[in-house]
């Protein structure tokens, strides 16, 4: 039976072993419990007693891997129903286009239904395996360079966007520490539901995994717990204001997962097209002529090795210019 081993660090330092997985394998909650209910989970060699068991630093963390594809199928089916095609539309092209490209790195614009990495069900399709096959030397390149071979970071599989890839090690730690810093700037072209009263906001609920889904969830500022809690700020400007809907620029000052679609979920104007984060009393009519998530990652800047400053930027996808065209 193959398996798949972790090493606790700092970031997976006190989070609970259901939580973990979630994160790690891609999975939902209720399949992470299951998991570790039928033992399929050891940590430090045993079984957990319990699927909210502490995790500390060094500790092992071994899964047993004979039903992860299965479960990331599930997972995939549902959180994307209708990622590829609009009304109208053609399907998107899942090859990544290449902006930019030096010895240290590659600026990628990556098209909405393809992966940044795989997950644990090991997917033939992702940025990584294009950019690993197209130049191998990346296989040698990041934290884990035989899953994420010279990712930095991410963009949600539905979203589209610009994506720096790291060519070399050197690279990699110097975008990891601008990351770290917060120093490298990230925008963001997003629709949203409804008309959006203020032109300029700050939003910074604090954003933890839900209790009762699959997803990320804002929590209020005021509230007295803060276990599983991770500080999140997310800046916008409205670019232009149509009927029912705004588009948004947006500037991330933090990087949590689906901070954008949480976020703006939270402020009760969710993103057009987004499979997971819905009102269910919304209509979706205008989601599905859309047939994809209105996130499109439009600026990055960073610091390259020589301490040069590097911006690029990336316009809207024909398919999500073509729909404010019918909005205007």
């Amino acid at each position: 039976m193959s398996k798949n081993k972790f090493l606790i660090t700092d970031e997976g330092h006190n989070k609970r072993l259901d939580i973990f997985l979630v994160e790690k394998l891609e999975i939902s909650r209720s399949q992470a419990q299951k998991l570790i209910a039928e033992n399929l989970v050891l940590v430090n060699d045993k079984a957990p007693m319990k699927a909210g068991v502490q995790l500390k630093k060094g500790h092992t963390v071994v899964v047993a891997s004979q039903s992860l594809p299965n479960l990331s199928t599930a997972v995939e089916r549902k959180r994307s129903p209708r990622l590829h095609r609009g009304e109208g539309e053609g399907e998107v092209s899942l090859t990544p286009k290449i902006i930019s490209k030096t010895p240290d790195y590659l600026v990628i614009e990556k098209p909405t239904g393809m992966l940044t990495h795989p997950t644990m069900a090991g997917e033939a399709v992702s940025v990584a395996t294009w950019a690993a096959k197209k130049y191998p030397g990346l296989k040698r390149v990041g934290d884990d360079p035989k899953v994420r071979p010279g990712i930095v970071h991410r963009l949600d599989k539905e979203a589209s966007g610009l994506l720096v890839v790291a060519r070399t090690q050197k690279m990699f730690d110097h975008l990891k520490e601008q990351f770290k810093n917060r120093t490298i700037e990230k925008e963001y072209l997003a629709l949203v539901h409804d008309r959006v009263a203020k032109d300029w906001d700050i939003l910074n609920f604090p954003i933890a995994r839900s209790e009762t889904s699959d997803r990320m969830a804002a929590r209020p500022l005021n509230e007295g717990t803060t276990e599983g809690q991770k500080e999140a700020k997310t800046e916008f400007l409205v670019e232009k204001r149509f009927v029912n809907f705004t588009l948004l620029r947006i500037t991330l000052h933090t990087g949590r997962m689906h901070q954008i679609r949480v976020h703006l979920l939270a402020y009760n104007h969710p993103l057009v097209g987004d499979p997971l984060y819905i009102q269910k009393k919304r209509k979706r009519a205008w989601d599905d002529k859309l047939g994809r998530l209105f996130l499109h990652s439009t600026k990055l800047s960073f610091t390259d090795l020589k301490g040069f400053k590097q911006t690029f930027e990336s316009p809207l996808p024909p398919e999500l210019q073509s729909f404010l065209t019918k909005l205007s």
